[in-house]
Parts: C-alpha cells; structure tokens; sequence
C-alpha cells in the first residue's frame, strides 16, 4: 500500500500531466504559424482554374473545417482535438486528402520503427561496449587512438554524415541505391523485396548507428572512468580477481545503469535525427510523413505523428522509472 500511495500514485500523476501538456503544446503551436490548411485547399482548387460561387466556397470551407476539426471557437476545437485524441481518429490528411491520418500512420510506422529500432539498439550496444572497454583502457594507445576518431566524427550533422555515405556509397562505389525505397499496394513479401528492403535501409542505417555509436561511446567512456576509481573496484583488484571479470562484472556492469535511462529518453531522437536523415535518403517513415505535415500545414497528420510519440516516449520513461529498482539492487521502491 506505502508502494502505491508514495512511488505509484505520484508517477502515474506525473505521466498523466505530461501526456496532457505535451497534446496541448502540439495543439497551439501549429495554429501559431498562421496556416490555415482550409484556405490552402480553397487556393488550390481555384489555380486549377475551378470556377466557385461565394455560397459554394462558404460550404465548402465549412465542410472542410469540420474535417479538419478547426469549426468553432479555439475552445471547442481544443475539445475536438481531445475527443479525436481518445478516439484516435483525426481525420483525414491535408496533402493526401480523402486518407485518414490514422492509416497514414499503419503504412508508415512499420517502417520508422524497423529502422529506428534497429539502428538503435546496434549503437547502443556497440557504443557501450566499446566505450566501456576504451574507458577502462584508456592510457592504451589504441584508446587514445579511437577517442581522437570519435572527437572528429561527433559534431557532424546527421544531413552531412547522410550526403557523406550516400555520395561514396551509391555514386563513387554504387553498392546501395541513392533513391531509399518506394512504398506502394500490392508489395508481395518474397526474397527479392527482403533484399530491396535491406539495402535501401542500410545507409540510413549505417548513419544512425555510426552517430548514435560515438555518443553512446562517450558517454559510457566517462562513467566507466569515474567507477573504476571506485572503492569496490580497487578492493576487487586487491583480493586477486580477474581484470576481465573487474571490466565486465563491476565496472561496466555499474556504469551501465545511467545508460539504460537513456535509452528510453532516445525514443525522442526520432524527431531529430530520423527525420533529417529519412529526408536525406527517401526513407518512408514517420520522420519523412512529419516533414511533409509541417511544411504543407497539415493540422491532422502533425497532431497524429506528435501525439502518438509523447504517447510512446513517455509510456517508456514510466515503465523504465517501475521497472529501474530492478535493474539497481540499491534502489527500492519506497
């Protein structure tokens, strides 16, 4: 009962809050950029040279507004915004219009989380693993050596990185293809698409796992430097254990847990560096799907990409913040 009253109870609220103002900044914001996604259709139907009457303009709009779910005051399109939330049905998409976003989102997740997945958890391992060795090393030449690489590689944009693979890669030596991959109906699963699938994501791939790798690398290079001058592991020494099993089993083992946090809190990275780097390559993904939302004004579709990672992100941070005491034996539920 003390579990739930003091540590469930005040998380769950915590979760609840965040959930609540994240939908809500995500509401106003795109009605801050003074588009207007209803007058953008109305101008475009009329450059093609469609001839309206005010009365079937007015209509029209009024059709469209209730679509969109931008009828009526700020207020009662807050409500709507908060009822399609529940329901998670906003509507159809602007630039893909009659389309509801909600299948926008079937056909277009599936490939954000195979790469991101993916690739995160690649530089994740790699990274800790690497940079938990070179930490505990680090007076080795070889360390040294590999520090300087990371230093170089670390501040580079992921759109240059990106342009960087794709120019050796796919024109110098034409090993993948520069266009990504092409989405469509009809697409039967058989050897030749598993084939096309993997090449057209490698690239993205390498980009993600190369530039996640040197900052998980850094970061676990610094923790295990600061444990292994620890009490416990100067005792272990001592008492004649192992260096390989003082590396694996006290050291690294320790300055794992802050890295484990951080793997949920990477979930956000599909905003940052996902997006650039599915724009760069043509990847059809989430990040891909927002670019075009933002750029085009598409209420419906931002709402429903924004809503479903704050959903996700911090679903992750919570269960991670449950399941953490069991992870650290020092830490307990109180």
């Amino acid at each position: 009962m003390r579990f739930v009253r003091d540590y469930l109870v005040p998380r769950l609220v915590q979760y609840v809050l965040v959930v609540f103002c994240g939908i809500t900044a995500v509401f106003f914001i795109p009605r801050l950029t003074g588009q207007d996604p209803v007058l953008e259709i109305i101008a475009q139907i009329q450059a093609q040279g469609a001839s309206l009457d005010p009365l079937a303009v007015r209509n029209l709009m009024e059709t469209l507004k209730e679509l969109y779910g931008l009828k009526g005051s700020l207020f009662e399109q807050y409500l709507t915004m908060w009822r399609r939330v529940f329901t998670f049905d906003f509507g159809p998409s602007f630039f893909q219009f009659p389309t509801p976003v909600a299948q926008l989102l079937r056909i277009y997740l599936p490939w954000t989380i195979g790469l991101f997945a993916t690739s995160t958890v690649l530089s994740w391992a790699l990274g800790n693993i690497i940079g938990g060795i070179a930490g505990y090393f680090s007076g080795k030449s070889w360390s040294k050596i590999l520090d300087a690489v990371i230093m170089v590689i670390r501040p580079i944009p992921h759109y240059i990185f990106g342009v960087v693979l794709l120019i050796l890669f796919a024109y110098v030596w034409p090993l993948f293809p520069a266009r990504g991959l092409s989405i469509g109906r009809g697409m039967a699963l058989n050897l030749e698409l598993v084939l096309a699938i993997l090449r057209g994501s490698f690239l993205p791939a390498l980009t993600l796992v190369i530039l996640g790798g040197v900052v998980w690398f850094q970061q676990m290079k610094l923790l295990v430097q600061n444990v292994k001058r620890e009490d416990f592991v100067e005792y272990a020494r001592v008492g004649g254990v192992k260096e390989r099993r003082v590396v694996f089993r006290y050291v690294l083992k320790n300055a794992m847990l802050p890295q484990v946090t951080q793997l949920a809190l990477a979930l956000g990275q599909v905003f940052s560096g996902v997006l650039i780097v599915e724009m760069v390559f043509s990847y059809p993904g989430m990040g891909l799907l927002l670019y075009r939302g933002v750029t085009r004004g598409d209420y419906n579709l931002v709402m429903g990409i924004t809503v479903l990672s704050i959903l996700t992100i911090a679903t992750a941070v919570l269960l991670l913040d449950l399941l953490y005491p069991l992870l650290d034996p020092r830490i307990r539920h109180r």
